[in-house]
């Protein structure tokens, strides 16, 4: 069994200015699993991956990156380790796809070093693992969204992390394409061993395609556990304020939740 690295909060407390958004936060990411944070708009699920990517520091309590401080780690270890898709990445005018997977590749690089036969060979397999080899050479601002996706979750593999953080990946795409990601994520999860968590806004397709489910509710973790385990009706009315009735999704066996809405009250 391969080892993973592993990624932890530990009564984290975030905030912005004189807000605190996340407060006293436990959570230990599942090693080699897919987790998706959900929870209703402001209850602290992007806040909380920002601070697992270390992107903002924490008020109080500790990210734990391996069992030590990731603000206390040197920012290309971190970098070797964790890689993070932000939620709409914008890509420099008229970059090619090459171009921008290639940046994957900097916290390996020395500076003023040329690239090695490994630099183009992570490159490559990144293009070819998502599927767009044949647009290496075009430029990102051409492809559909679910292309762009792909280019940047190509730059984010071509970083070779065991851990993978996406913020609502799925954002702004179709039905197809939000499926054709999930889809890709999985694959690098089965075939790599990537350890990916996810910030997701659809609950059902947070159910079908997580291991590890974590629904916050103002701030804090309100539940955490397989899907099958934690949703319920009870669940989807406490964090999101939806009255609904939950049932096995005909296709995964895994919950899909069917909102009761004033129009659509039978039992």
């Amino acid at each position: 069994m391969t080892d993973h690295h592993t990624l932890a909060a530990e009564a984290v407390s975030l905030g912005y200015g004189d807000r605190t958004v996340v407060d006293s936060l436990d959570l230990a990411v599942a090693p080699g699993a897919i987790t998706a944070i959900v929870g209703a708009n402001g209850s602290g699920k992007s806040t909380l991956l920002k601070a697992l990517a270390r992107l903002i520091p924490t008020r109080s309590g500790r990210v734990l990156l391996d069992g030590a401080d990731i603000h206390r780690m040197p920012p290309k270890q971190v970098a070797r380790t964790l890689g993070l898709l932000p939620q709409g990445p914008v890509a420099p005018e008229g970059i090619a796809v090459a171009d921008l997977v290639g940046r994957g590749r900097h916290p390996h690089q020395r500076l003023l070093a040329t690239w090695t036969s490994h630099d183009y060979e992570a490159v490559a397999s990144a293009l070819e693992a998502t599927g767009i080899a044949d647009l290496a050479d075009r430029a990102v601002d051409e492809l559909s969204g679910g292309q762009r996706q792909r280019a940047w979750i190509a730059m984010a593999l071509a970083q070779e992390t065991d851990i993978l953080l996406l913020d609502e990946p799925t954002t702004f795409l179709d039905v197809a394409h939000q499926i054709e990601v999930l889809d890709l994520l999985t694959d690098l999860n089965r075939s790599r061993g990537t350890t990916i968590v996810m910030v997701l806004h659809d609950l059902n397709l947070a159910s079908r395609y997580s291991d590890q489910l974590v629904a916050m509710r103002d701030g804090r973790i309100h539940a955490v556990g397989a899907p099958v385990e934690v949703v319920t009706a009870e669940l989807v009315r406490e964090v999101f304020g939806l009255e609904s009735r939950v049932i096995p999704d005909p296709l995964s066996d895994t919950p899909i939740v069917l909102p009761r809405g004033r129009h659509h009250v039978q039992a």
